[in-house]
């Protein structure tokens, strides 16, 4: 098995547990938050969406899924465009709400079809390639791509946590 093909194996897990994580919630339980300062299933999926977005296009030198398909528009969100969650204060996790899964699972499945797309013409030697000098070691895109997946899947792991609180605070 080639590496971009259990990388590949491994975003598609991450896909399958988005839409696992938001199957049937609507819009008070997406945008239910546990505590005053948790994250809701909303905030988390679209965080780890945001990015998978901007890191592999970064990486590939592609356009970011949220600007270029207008996820942006469609999310509506009191947010700077290129913002991805990353470091966000209780006030702004708050800003971050959806009316539907629907809206979540389509910009996720629209960003993991373009992430697949890159994945699938990776060589082993595009994995060596380095995407980022700011880091001691410099970091590779196989680095980066396992960074991502890793993030994704801590994220999606912490959704389905709060599901799991929400759905035991209502039986």
């Amino acid at each position: 098995m080639h590496a971009k093909d259990i990388l590949i194996e491994g975003y598609s897990r991450i896909r399958e547990e988005v839409h696992a994580v938001v199957e049937g919630l609507g819009p008070d339980d997406l945008n239910a938050r546990p505590a005053d300062d948790a994250n809701s299933v909303a905030w988390l999926v679209w965080h780890l969406t945001r990015v998978q977005d901007d890191h592999v296009a970064d990486a590939f030198g592609l356009d970011q899924v949220w600007l270029a398909q207008e996820w942006e528009k469609r999310f509506g969100l009191k947010l700077p465009r290129h913002d991805t969650g990353y470091g966000h204060s209780s006030a702004k996790v708050a800003k971050v709400r959806v009316d539907s899964a629907e809206l979540l699972t389509g910009y996720y499945d629209d960003v993991h079809e373009q992430t697949l797309g890159a994945l699938r013409g990776l060589s082993a030697k595009d994995l060596e390639q380095i995407v980022d000098e700011n880091w001691d070691p410099p970091v590779t895109l196989g680095v980066r791509l396992v960074s991502v997946l890793s993030d994704d899947l801590q994220h999606v792991g912490q959704a389905a946590y709060v599901r799991g609180l929400l759905q035991s605070a209502a039986a």
